[in-house]
């Protein structure tokens, strides 16, 4: 299946921004953008990641909303 026709694997209907490179559940691995920031805002967001648009949206939901300073990185090809 194209990137284009996934959807996110957490409500199914968004179009996903990140992947998760190292889920604890590999049923959920691509995440919309709303997703992610309930994830980020919760407390609980992906820490290897790959964007999957081409703009660092995920970086951008990490900046605005993320309190924990851990290490986050993105994965490359």
């Amino acid at each position: 299946m194209g990137a284009h026709r996934r959807k996110c694997d957490w409500c199914g209907s968004g179009t996903p921004i990140v992947r998760d490179m190292d889920p604890v559940n590999t049923a959920y691995q691509y995440w919309c953008e709303e997703c992610a920031r309930a994830l980020i805002i919760k407390g609980d967001p992906i820490e290897t990641y790959r964007e999957l648009e081409g703009e660092p949206i995920y970086g951008r939901l990490l900046d605005e909303h993320c309190t924990l300073k851990r290490f986050y990185s993105f994965a490359t090809a």
